[in-house]
């Protein structure tokens, strides 16, 4: 079942941030509340008898890149914004490459259309790329962001 966050699932999504991500690029506690406060609606978790098991987060914006300052400031959210953000896709390491990430991502899809966005951006590692642009995004090339000083690349996907 895929559902919005609500703030009693807070040490659930911080506990699987922190499994699927290292700890440089992985939201925080205090990070993951900030968020499911500013924009709950644009949180959703995957439930697997009643286990979170997946997730997926970002604020709303009218960029059309990820930038460093968005992932730091939930503010930064605009609900009227054009462009949906994906700052994480979580899946449990026990329940990858089932097909759960790719149902998240069709849900976020399915509800930035019926939001009315122009679409969705999201930064990716190199060997991601592939995954993504079988949803449509398209490659923008290397990202400015160096969120936990990796190497990113800017998609988009446009309706």
């Amino acid at each position: 079942m895929i559902r919005e966050v609500t703030p009693q699932d807070l040490s659930a999504a911080a506990s699987l941030e922190a499994l699927c991500f290292p700890k440089e690029e992985a939201a925080d506690e205090s990070s993951l509340k900030q968020r499911i406060q500013t924009f709950p609606n644009s949180f959703l978790l995957l439930e697997v008898e009643e286990n979170i098991i997946g997730m997926i987060n970002g604020c709303i914006t009218n960029q059309k890149t990820i930038t460093d300052d968005l992932y730091a400031d939930a503010q930064k959210h605009d609900p009227h914004g054009d462009y949906q953000s994906v700052f994480g896709l979580d899946v449990h390491p026990d329940y990858q490459h089932q097909g759960y990430a790719k149902l998240l991502m069709h849900a976020f899809i399915k509800k930035a259309k019926a939001e009315g966005r122009k679409g969705l951006i999201l930064t990716c590692k190199k060997h991601l790329i592939g995954f993504y642009e079988s949803f449509g995004y398209r490659n923008m090339g290397i990202s400015d962001s160096t969120h936990g000083n990796a190497v990113w690349y800017d998609m988009i996907l446009e309706f």
